[in-house]
């Protein structure tokens, strides 16, 4: 199995492989075309980046610059909107639904490295999904950890980060994002 495959299934990998590397790079390489493209010319997002992610739905807009890690793995609901200097570490699948919207510098990510510091250090992680709803309202800065699933029409506080599921129609903010009271 290679270390693509086993990434894709939620095994543990090495992300210092060449395959993976060169899937970053072709992300990088969209993520440029997109936040250095003349809004004029770059409509909601740049082609080489809508290419590359695994769904777009119809009206998603993202202001530059944007990141993401592959891109292949984000799927996007219609008229999902990202503000600007958002992270998407997308080292496995991240579901987006419809309606969603994304403040300022909010970061996804789906890498979980290995506790241990050797295996750490040989690039052993796993990637685990980042699932949200429809009609979310994520605040600016706030940071979505590895392998939760936010219910439709919730909404994250700025500055929070989520550690654990937030459930439908629930708010939630803070370090660890706790319900509102």
């Amino acid at each position: 199995m290679t270390e693509w495959e086993k990434m894709q299934s939620g095994q543990w990998y090495c992300c210092l492989d060449p395959e993976l590397e060169a899937l970053r790079a072709r992300a990088r390489r969209a993520v440029h075309a997109h936040n250095t493209c003349p809004p004029d010319a770059r409509d909601a997002m740049a082609l080489e980046l809508k290419e590359l992610f695994a769904e777009t739905g119809p009206d998603c807009y993202l202001e530059a610059p944007f990141h993401c890690a592959y891109g292949l793995n984000i799927h996007l609901g219609a008229r999902v909107y990202f503000n600007t200097g958002c992270v998407v570490l997308d080292t496995a699948s991240v579901h987006v639904g419809d309606d969603t919207m994304f403040g300022p510098h909010v970061q996804i990510y789906c890498a979980q490295h290995a506790k241990d510091p050797t295996e750490r250090a040989q690039g052993l992680e796993v990637g685990l999904p980042v699932t949200i709803g429809r009609n979310v309202w994520v605040g600016g800065a706030a940071i979505l950890m590895p392998d939760i699933t936010i219910g439709d029409n919730a909404i994250i506080g700025a500055g929070s980060v989520v550690t654990k599921d937030v459930a439908a129609r629930e708010t939630v903010f803070g370090n660890p994002a706790r319900p509102m009271a």
